[in-house]
């Protein structure tokens, strides 16, 4: 009796490894972990925010406009951050990159700061965190691809109907998010510090 159930066991598993459902729970488990990855690189860049804000405050005092931009994306790239949406991540880190480019451009008019260390020390963070970011985005999207062509074959298919997984977002701007070089005029002169 105790074969018997034994036998009849294996021949009930024995359809559930082969109908692909381990797979997708391992191709979904990828995908979250490269989603965690970007995440992870977000945060660090939104944490350099606000001491490349400082050091360049120090000298440009007058480009308030400048500074709130960037505080403002930068609550918009924790926020979605938070929503762990990939879609709101991608918007949030295209108008994070946005404000720091016309914030960098900012800065190019003040010699000194080009030549300020902690602020070339950011720069260079930042640089790297850029870097990570794409990586980590690369492998997410690959990791994304995989798990989503999966849960389209045949007989996966099947399985992630009935168990319900759906294709995931892949970690792309929209258009509207996605804006032109920055532009700043220095047509006005700089204010005059006391």
């Amino acid at each position: 009796m105790k074969r018997r159930l034994s036998v009849l066991s294996l021949l009930l598993l024995l359809p559930l490894g082969a109908c692909g459902y381990n797979r997708i729970q391992s191709l979904d488990e990828a995908a979250a972990s490269a989603q965690g990855q970007i995440e992870n690189q977000l945060q660090r860049r939104a944490d350099l925010i606000p001491n490349l804000v400082n050091t360049v405050k120090g000298y440009a005092q007058h480009e308030e406009e400048v500074f709130e931009n960037v505080a403002k994306a930068r609550s918009g790239l924790l926020g979605a951050v938070q929503q762990k949406d990939p879609e709101a991540e991608a918007n949030a880190n295209a108008q994070m990159t946005s404000a720091l480019g016309r914030l960098l451009v900012v800065s190019e008019a003040y010699p000194q700061l080009k030549a300020d260390q902690g602020f070339i020390k950011l720069q260079d963070e930042l640089t790297g965190t850029e870097n990570r970011i794409a990586v980590a985005r690369t492998d997410y999207n690959n990791a994304v691809n995989s798990y989503n062509a999966y849960i389209r074959q045949f007989p996966a298919v099947m399985t992630a109907k009935v168990t319900g997984a759906k294709p995931r977002k892949y970690f792309q701007a929209s258009a509207a998010a996605e804006q032109g070089p920055p532009t700043v005029d220095f047509s006005k002169p700089p204010a005059k510090t006391p």
